[in-house]
């Protein structure tokens, strides 16, 4: 784990050290690229979340993925687990047929157990209305134990064999827990091409997958997909998943919307997966995307310091 001393040099070479590696578009319709780790690959520096998706009605699902398409979305989020397969079902219905070739498309199982974990392949294959998916990942892992117990349990040889099939071309894990559970997979396999995890300015002062995982994904070229960047609600006050509330508000008390995805995007993440209520959220995250500019030092290191005193469970409720 590193002090908060050796973080702040380390978050502040990251600009400098161009880990950042943004890339303009082939294409003048997406947003601009940056790389996804040792997958040699890159994906557009914003994705759709997944979850908000399948909240959504059908009408309102359909126009939301046109609408990230045209606006230059490639990245696409979902798990098995999101209103039990709908937000996959929307995406094999409304995405897939006319834009499969323009998206990455990841999904996530949450199985504790291999006979599980291969159920969850197959379902997700079929609902997604694909042979392969882009990216299949462990999905919400919690701890050092549940780790090991997925392990045991043969979960990780199940994602191999999907590699070995065909089934999914990348493999990673996910969890909003606790930065220990990520620590110890890390320590256990290297197996995996991507890691998804919170990073947020208030993660950096409470256990803080920022200052103890990052590192160890960037030195291994590992694809960094950062959620939460706005604490899933909890820096609107809010206390339950995708929800606005009536605690102690980050924003727009003490930051913007631009200042907390910008710092984001300002560490060595590949792609911010974003959920998004409606519209006018969506249009926003896309506008922000096309006229980012990394922050400075000076930046990130005045906001982390703006909010160090608000950091916590309440604001990150996720965390254990």
């Amino acid at each position: 784990m590193m002090n908060r001393r050796d973080f702040v040099q380390w978050i502040l070479a990251t600009g400098s050290a161009g880990l950042i590696q943004q890339q303009s578009s082939n294409h003048l319709d997406e947003l601009p690229r940056r790389l996804f780790g040792r997958t040699n690959e890159s994906v557009t520096m914003l994705g759709l979340g997944g979850w908000h998706l399948g909240e959504m009605t059908e009408r309102n699902a359909q126009a939301t993925i046109e609408r990230a398409i045209e606006g230059g979305v490639r990245f696409f989020d979902t798990a098995e687990s999101y209103q039990n397969g709908g937000s996959e079902r929307y995406l094999g219905k409304f995405l897939v047929p006319k834009y499969r070739e323009k998206a990455y498309i990841m999904s996530k199982t949450t199985a504790t157990n291999a006979k599980t974990a291969r159920q969850h392949l197959e379902r997700t294959l079929k609902l997604l209305n694909v042979d392969q998916m882009d990216l299949w990942q462990m999905h919400a892992i919690t701890s050092p134990r549940d780790v090991d117990q997925r392990i045991n349990a043969g979960v990780l040889d199940v994602m191999e064999q999907a590699l070995a099939e065909g089934k999914t071309r990348h493999i990673g894990f996910t969890g909003h827990t606790d930065p220990a559970a990520h620590q110890h997979l890390l320590e256990s396999t290297d197996i995996f091409h991507a890691v998804q995890c919170p990073i947020n300015v208030a993660d950096v002062s409470y256990k803080s997958f920022t200052q103890n995982v990052l590192p160890t994904v960037v030195e291994r070229n590992m694809g960094v997909i950062a959620m939460k960047t706005l604490a899933n609600g909890g820096f609107f006050g809010g206390s339950r998943h995708g929800q606005h509330g009536d605690k102690p508000k980050v924003i727009p008390h003490r930051i913007s919307i631009e200042e907390a995805i910008y710092f984001a995007w300002s560490l060595p993440v590949s792609v911010i997966v974003s959920g998004t209520d409606d519209m006018d959220q969506l249009n926003e995250k896309i506008s922000l995307a096309r006229s980012f500019t990394s922050l400075s030092e000076d930046q990130r290191m005045d906001l982390i310091q703006r909010v160090a005193d608000m950091a916590g469970r309440e604001v990150e409720f996720y965390k254990s």
